[in-house]
Parts: structure tokens; C-alpha cells; sequence
């Protein structure tokens, strides 16, 4: 007999085998993890054109009609709550502020029994206007992409010249209540690894609450190369050089951001290091794409098609039975380390971050 171990409870079964999934109504998988944290890609579109995310002339987004309608999104996401599990939400995108009728889902999943808390990921253009109606909806938290406080530098990486309106949407999400917001910020080398440092002084001076991020090989070009990624080692080494972080003692659980306390505290800053440091053993996350594709994994390679079940007129038993058989197959790991590893066919805005 052998044990496979992640970091948590290994399941048993003999050498070569598949073991036989218990009759158990979570999101489980082989090995011992269980995924309680949904996230739905709401639109594979977006307003800002992101150097490492997509080209300049942005993609081919999916046809309306292949996008699943609010009703479907809300029942999809209630047999998660349901029948699954499922205790967390994040809405992401693409820019999912840009899915027509997304307050009606938020306030529809906020209603659901028991709730679950409810997530959105933003890069803040417009947020100023809508951060009320977001809140008044369910919103519980946000995270709003900004990778530099320089217009220049913003309107290089971007291809948009839109700083403003995103800073000025994250002071708008911290009066509307959306605390703490989070900031998620890529450093890319010799375009804004310069700005670690005043970046974290921004956040503490706004109550902002940072996270880098490593950028992964999820791009739409597929250009990523890990020697031009700025690791997690070297995030810290900066911050170090002005901040004093010792490691935050709340338990980490399932969340992907190791957190350091900054000057003894309270304070936090965050790194997201899926690529030197990866916590596949802990994830809790199960994935839903706009277009209704069930996914185990940011890196998988293969979905399940959960929009034909819904609009072939399966019942929610029959749904919720596939979504457990595609989680129990979920990989130990994401496996960017491996020889043989191949990047995601679709990019992060077609995935959802």
C-alpha cells in the first residue's frame, strides 16, 4: 500500500490504482484537499490591455451566447452553496464590472442560504462610481489590480491611460466599507521592480492592504519565461531594504498569499508565489469560466462542460454529481516545474483569475 502525501491527509490505495471516490457530497479530491472557494469568470473581456496579459489589440472574446445568462450563473453557483460545499465566491473576469447586470447576480447569490461570502476582483476603472451599488448588492470584499503608481509607467503596461480613475475607485471601494481592499500588483523586470518599496508605503499611508503576485505562464502570447520573472525572494529582499517583516502567525489555511506582518504590525503585505513557492497542497479552489466550463485547476488542461448539462435539461443532482467527479480528479500540482509542462490553451482572461 501506498500514501500520496500534499501536505494533508493522504488516501490509501494500491500501487497503480485509481482509489474509488467515498461517498461524500464535497468537492473532494484524491488527495484529501476539498474545495470550498468558487470563483466564476463572469466575461472574458476587458477595458485595459494588459502587456503580460493579452496583445494590444486584445482577443477574440467569446460570443454572448456562449456565455452563460445570470440565471444560469446563479443557479451553477447555489448547487455549489447548496450541495457542494461551497462557502466563497470571488467574481472575476476578464473585467467582470463590465458584465451587464452584475449588481442583479451579486444581490441573487448574496440571497442564497446559507450565504457565502462574496468576492470580486476589479482593475478599478469605474469602480469610483459603482462602489455603493457593488457593496449595496453583497459585495464583502475587493482586490483591485495596480502594478505601478507612475501615469507613464501605468499607460505602458496598460495601453490605457486610466491611473486616476483606478486609484480613485480604491478610495471610493474603502468609504463604500469594502475593507480591507487588496491590492494585487505584479512587478515585471525592468519595467516596475523598482517600485516595491513605494508601492507598500502607498498602501500603508491608504489602508490598503498589498499582495504581489509572480507572474505566471498564463498569458495570452504565451511569451511568459520564468528567467524574466521577478520571484518571491527577490520581492521580499526589497522590502526588506526599507520594511521590517516578520511572518504573520494567523493561519494561512487555503489562502494563496503567504503574509508577512510589516514593522511588527498590524499591518500586512502579501506574496502570491504560485511559481517558487507553490501551495497546491492547500488550494481550496474549484473554477467556473464564463462560458460555463468547470475547471480543477488555473493550470488545467481539460474542462468539464457544465453549460450543455444545464441547457440539455439536467437536473441539479446531475450537475452537482459531474462537478464532484471533475474535482476528484484534480492534479496533485500544477506542474510548471515539470519537463513536460504546457501552458493553459486559454489565457487568464478567458480563465478568470
Amino acid at each position: 500500500m501506498t500514501t500520496t502525501e500534499l501536505g494533508l491527509p493522504g488516501l490509501r490505495t494500491a500501487p497503480g490504482a485509481a482509489p474509488a471516490r467515498p461517498d461524500d457530497p464535497r468537492l473532494i479530491d484524491r488527495f484529501g484537499r476539498v474545495a470550498t472557494d468558487l470563483r466564476v469568470s463572469l466575461t472574458d473581456r476587458c477595458n485595459l490591455r494588459c502587456t503580460y496579459c493579452m496583445p494590444a489589440e486584445g482577443l477574440d472574446w467569446a460570443p454572448t451566447e456562449e456565455l452563460l445568462t445570470d440565471d444560469e450563473i446563479v443557479r451553477l453557483v447555489g448547487i455549489g452553496v447548496h450541495r457542494l460545499g461551497i462557502n466563497e465566491v470571488r467574481f472575476t473576469g476578464g473585467e467582470p464590472t463590465l458584465r451587464r447586470g452584475l449588481e442583479s447576480i451579486l444581490t441573487r447569490v448574496s440571497a442564497l442560504t446559507p450565504r457565502p461570502e462574496i468576492s470580486l476582483t476589479t482593475n478599478g476603472i469605474g469602480l469610483a462610481r459603482r462602489a455603493e451599488a457593488l457593496a449595496a448588492a453583497g459585495v464583502d470584499r475587493l482586490n483591485v489590480s495596480l502594478d505601478t503608481l507612475r501615469p507613464e509607467r501605468f499607460k505602458a503596461i496598460t495601453r490605457r491611460d486610466r491611473i486616476t480613475d483606478v486609484l480613485d475607485g480604491m478610495a471610493a471601494a474603502r468609504a463604500a466599507g469594502l475593507n480591507p481592499v487588496k491590492v494585487n500588483t505584479v512587478l515585471l523586470r525592468g519595467v516596475n521592480d523598482d517600485e516595491a518599496v513605494p508601492l507598500l508605503r502607498y498602501c500603508l499611508d491608504a489602508g490598503y492592504e498589498l499582495r504581489f503576485i509572480e507572474q505566471m505562464p498564463l498569458d495570452a502570447q504565451h511569451s511568459w519565461q520564468r528567467s524574466e520573472m521577478i520571484t518571491a525572494a527577490e520581492i521580499l529582499s526589497h522590502l526588506r531594504e526599507a520594511f521590517t517583516l516578520t511572518p504573520d502567525p494567523t493561519e494561512r489555511g487555503g489562502a494563496p498569499a503567504e503574509r508577512w506582518l510589516v514593522d511588527g504590525g498590524p499591518a500586512v503585505v502579501g506574496v502570491i508565489a504560485s511559481v517558487t513557492r507553490p501551495f497546491c497542497g492547500d488550494c481550496d479552489r474549484t473554477r467556473l469560466t464564463g462560458d460555463g466550463q468547470l475547471r480543477s485547476c488555473l493550470f488545467a488542461r481539460t474542462e468539464t462542460d457544465l453549460r450543455a448539462l444545464l441547457r440539455g435539461g439536467a437536473g441539479d443532482d446531475e450537475i452537482a454529481a459531474a462537478w464532484r467527479t471533475a474535482m476528484w480528479a484534480k492534479a496533485a500540482g500544477h506542474g510548471i516545474d515539470d519537463a513536460g509542462f504546457l501552458q493553459p490553451d486559454r489565457p487568464m482572461s478567458a480563465i478568470g483569475g
